[in-house]
Protein backbone atom coordinates (compact mmCIF):
# COMPACT_ATOMS: atom_id res chain seq x y z
CA UNK A 1 0.00 0.00 0.00
CA UNK A 2 1.10 3.56 -0.73
CA UNK A 3 0.77 6.89 1.06
CA UNK A 4 -2.75 8.21 0.60
CA UNK A 5 -4.39 4.78 0.29
CA UNK A 6 -7.50 4.30 2.45
CA UNK A 7 -7.50 1.80 5.30
CA UNK A 8 -10.74 -0.19 5.18
CA UNK A 9 -11.89 -1.87 8.39
CA UNK A 10 -13.96 -4.47 6.58
CA UNK A 11 -11.12 -5.57 4.31
CA UNK A 12 -8.59 -5.95 7.12
CA UNK A 13 -11.10 -7.71 9.40
CA UNK A 14 -11.93 -10.21 6.67
CA UNK A 15 -8.27 -10.82 5.81
CA UNK A 16 -7.24 -11.38 9.44
CA UNK A 17 -10.39 -13.24 10.51
CA UNK A 18 -11.22 -10.89 13.37
CA UNK A 19 -13.91 -8.39 14.29
CA UNK A 20 -13.60 -4.72 13.38
CA UNK A 21 -12.81 -3.61 16.94
CA UNK A 22 -9.12 -4.65 17.02
CA UNK A 23 -8.70 -3.33 13.47
CA UNK A 24 -10.04 0.04 14.55
CA UNK A 25 -7.59 0.11 17.44
CA UNK A 26 -4.77 -0.76 15.07
CA UNK A 27 -5.66 2.14 12.79
CA UNK A 28 -5.75 4.48 15.79
CA UNK A 29 -2.29 3.29 16.79
CA UNK A 30 -0.97 3.97 13.29
CA UNK A 31 -2.37 7.49 13.58
CA UNK A 32 -0.62 7.97 16.95
CA UNK A 33 2.64 6.90 15.33
CA UNK A 34 2.14 9.35 12.47
CA UNK A 35 1.76 6.57 9.91
CA UNK A 36 -1.90 7.28 9.18
CA UNK A 37 -4.34 10.15 9.40
CA UNK A 38 -8.05 10.16 10.18
CA UNK A 39 -10.33 12.33 8.09
CA UNK A 40 -13.85 13.19 9.29
CA UNK A 41 -16.54 11.00 7.71
CA UNK A 42 -13.92 9.28 5.53
CA UNK A 43 -11.83 7.14 7.85
CA UNK A 44 -8.11 6.46 7.99
CA UNK A 45 -5.51 6.96 5.25
CA UNK A 46 -1.85 5.94 5.12
CA UNK A 47 0.64 8.79 5.31
CA UNK A 48 3.64 6.68 4.27
CA UNK A 49 4.34 3.87 1.83
CA UNK A 50 3.96 0.51 3.58
CA UNK A 51 7.31 -0.71 2.25
CA UNK A 52 9.06 2.26 3.80
CA UNK A 53 7.80 1.58 7.33
CA UNK A 54 10.54 0.12 9.53
CA UNK A 55 8.76 -2.45 11.71
CA UNK A 56 11.74 -2.53 14.06
CA UNK A 57 10.88 0.98 15.21
CA UNK A 58 7.28 0.10 16.06
CA UNK A 59 6.34 -0.67 19.69
CA UNK A 60 6.48 -4.43 20.26
CA UNK A 61 4.20 -4.65 23.28
CA UNK A 62 1.03 -3.33 21.65
CA UNK A 63 -1.52 -6.10 21.22
CA UNK A 64 -4.73 -5.25 19.32
CA UNK A 65 -6.48 -8.03 21.27
CA UNK A 66 -5.40 -6.72 24.68
CA UNK A 67 -8.89 -5.65 25.81
CA UNK A 68 -10.43 -8.98 24.82
CA UNK A 69 -7.51 -10.87 26.36
CA UNK A 70 -7.96 -9.09 29.72
CA UNK A 71 -11.70 -9.68 29.59
CA UNK A 72 -11.14 -13.42 29.21
CA UNK A 73 -8.52 -13.36 31.99
CA UNK A 74 -10.97 -11.64 34.34
CA UNK A 75 -13.68 -14.18 33.56
CA UNK A 76 -11.30 -17.08 34.15
CA UNK A 77 -10.14 -15.70 37.50
CA UNK A 78 -13.71 -14.97 38.61
CA UNK A 79 -14.77 -18.50 37.74
CA UNK A 80 -17.13 -17.35 34.98
CA UNK A 81 -15.48 -19.81 32.59
CA UNK A 82 -15.67 -23.50 33.59
CA UNK A 83 -12.49 -25.43 34.36
CA UNK A 84 -12.97 -27.39 31.14
CA UNK A 85 -14.39 -25.57 28.12
CA UNK A 86 -14.68 -25.69 24.35
CA UNK A 87 -13.92 -23.01 21.77
CA UNK A 88 -17.50 -22.98 20.49
CA UNK A 89 -18.75 -22.07 23.98
CA UNK A 90 -16.52 -19.02 24.19
CA UNK A 91 -17.29 -17.95 20.62
CA UNK A 92 -20.97 -17.81 21.62
CA UNK A 93 -20.23 -16.18 24.97
CA UNK A 94 -18.12 -13.35 23.55
CA UNK A 95 -19.61 -13.20 20.05
CA UNK A 96 -16.20 -13.12 18.38
CA UNK A 97 -14.79 -14.90 15.30
CA UNK A 98 -12.79 -18.08 15.86
CA UNK A 99 -9.59 -16.42 14.61
CA UNK A 100 -9.75 -13.72 17.28
CA UNK A 101 -10.56 -16.24 20.01
CA UNK A 102 -7.72 -18.56 19.00
CA UNK A 103 -5.17 -15.76 19.17
CA UNK A 104 -6.16 -15.11 22.78
CA UNK A 105 -6.35 -18.80 23.73
CA UNK A 106 -2.94 -19.41 22.20
CA UNK A 107 -1.50 -16.54 24.21
CA UNK A 108 -3.04 -17.91 27.41
CA UNK A 109 -1.64 -21.36 26.65
CA UNK A 110 1.84 -19.93 26.05
CA UNK A 111 1.57 -18.20 29.42
CA UNK A 112 0.61 -21.49 31.15
CA UNK A 113 -2.84 -20.26 32.17
CA UNK A 114 -4.66 -22.90 30.16
CA UNK A 115 -3.68 -26.04 28.27
CA UNK A 116 -5.28 -27.99 25.47
CA UNK A 117 -6.83 -31.30 26.48
CA UNK A 118 -6.09 -34.48 24.53
CA UNK A 119 -8.68 -34.62 21.78
CA UNK A 120 -10.85 -31.54 22.15
CA UNK A 121 -11.33 -28.69 24.57
CA UNK A 122 -9.21 -26.67 26.96
CA UNK A 123 -8.51 -26.85 30.69
CA UNK A 124 -7.68 -24.06 33.15
CA UNK A 125 -4.62 -24.74 35.30
CA UNK A 126 -5.59 -25.36 38.92
CA UNK A 127 -2.84 -23.24 40.51
CA UNK A 128 -4.65 -20.05 39.44
CA UNK A 129 -7.11 -20.37 42.32
CA UNK A 130 -4.63 -21.70 44.90
CA UNK A 131 -3.85 -18.93 47.39
CA UNK A 132 -1.12 -21.05 49.01
CA UNK A 133 0.66 -21.26 45.66
CA UNK A 134 0.68 -17.47 45.47
CA UNK A 135 2.35 -17.17 48.88
CA UNK A 136 4.80 -19.95 48.04
CA UNK A 137 5.72 -18.15 44.82
CA UNK A 138 6.92 -15.08 46.73
CA UNK A 139 8.72 -17.24 49.30
CA UNK A 140 10.54 -18.96 46.43
CA UNK A 141 11.54 -15.64 44.91
CA UNK A 142 12.78 -14.42 48.30
CA UNK A 143 15.17 -17.38 48.30
CA UNK A 144 16.31 -17.15 44.68
CA UNK A 145 16.56 -13.46 43.74
CA UNK A 146 18.71 -12.20 46.65
CA UNK A 147 20.98 -15.24 46.21
CA UNK A 148 21.41 -14.32 42.54
CA UNK A 149 22.58 -10.83 43.52
CA UNK A 150 25.30 -12.40 45.69
CA UNK A 151 26.66 -14.73 43.00
CA UNK A 152 30.47 -14.35 42.66
CA UNK A 153 30.22 -13.87 38.91
CA UNK A 154 27.62 -11.09 39.10
CA UNK A 155 28.20 -8.48 36.41
CA UNK A 156 26.03 -5.40 35.90
CA UNK A 157 24.67 -4.84 32.40
CA UNK A 158 25.01 -1.05 32.46
CA UNK A 159 23.01 -0.47 29.28
CA UNK A 160 20.13 -2.66 30.46
CA UNK A 161 20.21 -1.10 33.94
CA UNK A 162 20.02 2.39 32.44
CA UNK A 163 17.05 1.37 30.30
CA UNK A 164 15.29 -0.27 33.26
CA UNK A 165 15.81 2.85 35.37
CA UNK A 166 14.40 5.00 32.56
CA UNK A 167 11.29 2.81 32.30
CA UNK A 168 10.72 2.98 36.06
CA UNK A 169 11.00 6.76 35.93
CA UNK A 170 8.47 6.87 33.09
CA UNK A 171 6.09 4.93 35.32
CA UNK A 172 6.57 7.50 38.07
CA UNK A 173 6.00 10.27 35.55
CA UNK A 174 2.50 8.95 34.79
CA UNK A 175 2.66 5.65 32.92
CA UNK A 176 1.50 3.86 36.07
CA UNK A 177 -1.97 5.28 35.49
CA UNK A 178 -2.19 4.67 31.73
CA UNK A 179 -0.60 1.29 30.99
CA UNK A 180 -2.63 -1.93 31.07
CA UNK A 181 -2.27 -4.56 33.79
CA UNK A 182 -0.33 -6.85 31.49
CA UNK A 183 2.07 -4.06 30.51
CA UNK A 184 2.68 -3.12 34.14
CA UNK A 185 3.30 -6.73 35.04
CA UNK A 186 5.69 -7.21 32.14
CA UNK A 187 7.76 -4.18 33.14
CA UNK A 188 8.13 -5.43 36.70
CA UNK A 189 8.90 -8.98 35.60
CA UNK A 190 11.55 -7.79 33.16
CA UNK A 191 13.30 -5.75 35.85
CA UNK A 192 13.50 -8.67 38.27
CA UNK A 193 14.60 -10.97 35.47
CA UNK A 194 17.35 -8.49 34.57
CA UNK A 195 18.62 -8.45 38.15
CA UNK A 196 18.81 -12.26 38.15
CA UNK A 197 20.26 -12.52 34.63
CA UNK A 198 23.29 -10.46 35.62
CA UNK A 199 24.23 -13.22 38.09
CA UNK A 200 25.37 -15.36 35.17
CA UNK A 201 23.65 -18.36 36.78
CA UNK A 202 21.48 -20.01 34.13
CA UNK A 203 19.59 -22.09 36.71
CA UNK A 204 18.53 -19.02 38.69
CA UNK A 205 17.44 -17.31 35.48
CA UNK A 206 15.37 -20.26 34.28
CA UNK A 207 13.68 -20.53 37.68
CA UNK A 208 12.69 -16.85 37.69
CA UNK A 209 11.44 -16.98 34.12
CA UNK A 210 9.20 -19.88 35.05
CA UNK A 211 7.97 -18.02 38.12
CA UNK A 212 7.19 -14.94 36.05
CA UNK A 213 5.16 -17.07 33.69
CA UNK A 214 3.15 -18.62 36.50
CA UNK A 215 2.65 -15.53 38.66
CA UNK A 216 1.38 -13.36 35.80
CA UNK A 217 -2.18 -14.33 36.64
CA UNK A 218 -1.68 -14.09 40.35
CA UNK A 219 -0.93 -10.43 39.63
CA UNK A 220 -4.03 -10.15 37.45
CA UNK A 221 -6.36 -11.71 40.01
CA UNK A 222 -6.46 -8.63 42.22
CA UNK A 223 -7.30 -5.23 40.82
CA UNK A 224 -4.13 -3.23 40.25
CA UNK A 225 -3.43 -0.86 43.13
CA UNK A 226 -1.77 1.77 40.97
CA UNK A 227 -0.95 4.32 43.71
CA UNK A 228 0.89 1.58 45.62
CA UNK A 229 3.02 0.92 42.55
CA UNK A 230 4.61 4.34 43.01
CA UNK A 231 6.55 3.11 46.04
CA UNK A 232 7.44 -0.13 44.27
CA UNK A 233 8.94 1.82 41.37
CA UNK A 234 11.00 3.92 43.78
CA UNK A 235 12.22 0.72 45.42
CA UNK A 236 13.13 -0.75 42.03
CA UNK A 237 15.28 2.29 41.27
CA UNK A 238 16.88 2.07 44.73
CA UNK A 239 17.66 -1.61 44.09
CA UNK A 240 19.37 -0.81 40.80
CA UNK A 241 21.38 1.94 42.52
CA UNK A 242 22.59 -0.40 45.26
CA UNK A 243 23.67 -3.07 42.80
CA UNK A 244 25.43 -0.63 40.49
CA UNK A 245 27.31 0.96 43.37
CA UNK A 246 28.70 -2.45 44.36
CA UNK A 247 26.66 -2.75 47.58
CA UNK A 248 25.43 -6.21 46.71
CA UNK A 249 24.90 -7.47 50.25
CA UNK A 250 22.77 -4.42 51.02
CA UNK A 251 20.99 -4.91 47.70
CA UNK A 252 20.21 -8.55 48.53
CA UNK A 253 18.74 -7.58 51.92
CA UNK A 254 16.78 -4.75 50.33
CA UNK A 255 15.44 -7.07 47.61
CA UNK A 256 14.40 -9.74 50.12
CA UNK A 257 12.46 -7.18 52.17
CA UNK A 258 10.93 -5.70 49.00
CA UNK A 259 9.61 -9.10 47.93
CA UNK A 260 8.34 -9.88 51.43
CA UNK A 261 6.36 -6.64 51.71
CA UNK A 262 4.99 -6.73 48.16
CA UNK A 263 4.05 -10.40 48.50
CA UNK A 264 2.10 -9.81 51.71
CA UNK A 265 0.38 -6.75 50.26
CA UNK A 266 -0.74 -8.61 47.16
CA UNK A 267 -1.96 -11.74 48.94
CA UNK A 268 -3.84 -9.65 51.52
CA UNK A 269 -5.45 -7.58 48.79
CA UNK A 270 -6.32 -10.68 46.81
CA UNK A 271 -8.08 -12.18 49.84
CA UNK A 272 -10.00 -8.93 50.34
CA UNK A 273 -11.03 -8.79 46.66
CA UNK A 274 -12.13 -12.42 46.75
CA UNK A 275 -14.26 -11.78 49.86
CA UNK A 276 -15.90 -8.75 48.23
CA UNK A 277 -16.59 -10.78 45.10
CA UNK A 278 -18.22 -13.59 47.09
CA UNK A 279 -20.36 -11.04 48.96
CA UNK A 280 -21.48 -9.55 45.65
CA UNK A 281 -22.56 -13.00 44.53
CA UNK A 282 -24.59 -13.46 47.72
CA UNK A 283 -26.29 -10.10 47.21
CA UNK A 284 -27.14 -10.93 43.59
CA UNK A 285 -28.66 -14.26 44.66
CA UNK A 286 -30.78 -12.62 47.37
CA UNK A 287 -31.99 -9.85 45.08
Amino acid sequence: MRAGDPLREESFAKELGVSRSPIRRGFALLAELGLATKEPNRGYFLTADARGIDSRKLPLDVDPFEDFYLRVVDDVLRGDIPTTFFEAELMRKYEVPRGQLMKVLTRLANEAMIERKPGQGWEINSFLHDSKAHIQSYRFRMAIEPAAVLEPGYEVDKVAFAKAREVQQQLLDGDIFTLSRSQLFQIGAQLHELVVRCSGNAFFLEAIRRQNQLRRFMAYKANVDRPRLINQCKEHIRLLDLIESGQREAAADFLRNHLDVVGRQKTDKEAKDELEYQRSLEVSVVS
